[in-house]
């Protein structure tokens, strides 16, 4: 589940540049990383900062995660504890420091659609949606 958590946050980072840039999705033969990092633009927290809904390969909502322009996110998954902590991007991914529980886990992470909605890949190659919401 952090991993679900993990992946949420740095789609919904991405996606809320606006930019249309961001890295493609890797897939997992790539060993081009150099490539991928080539092509994602500098993050900034405080453009990036926002809600978002994250679900899984069936459609089903597994999380919420909010980024805060600080640089600091916190996911609420809809089964288990709450994961905060600091997040940044490296090497064209999005990573994630779940605050002194685990080591970091970075994500590679779709073009946003029209709707600014994308997918997250996860170091376990698992992908998510993650769609931002609207208040």
């Amino acid at each position: 589940m952090r991993a679900l958590g993990l992946i949420v946050v740095s789609a919904l980072a991405l996606a809320a540049c606006g930019k249309k840039e961001e890295a493609p999705v890797a897939d997992a033969a790539s060993s081009d990383a150099a490539a991928a990092a080539a092509s994602t633009p500098a993050a900034d927290p405080a453009s990036m900062a926002g809600d978002y809904a994250v679900f899984d390969a069936s459609g089903k909502q597994v999380l919420s995660s909010s980024l805060n322009a600080d640089g600091t996110y916190r996911d609420v998954p809809t089964k288990g504890l709450p994961i905060a902590g600091v997040w940044a991007i490296k090497e064209g991914k999005t990573c994630f420091d779940p605050s002194g529980k685990d080591p970091e886990e970075c994500f590679t992470t779709s073009t946003p659609g029209a709707d600014g909605s994308f997918t997250a890949t996860g170091p376990d190659g698992a992908v998510l949606t993650v769609k931002p919401v609207k208040k």
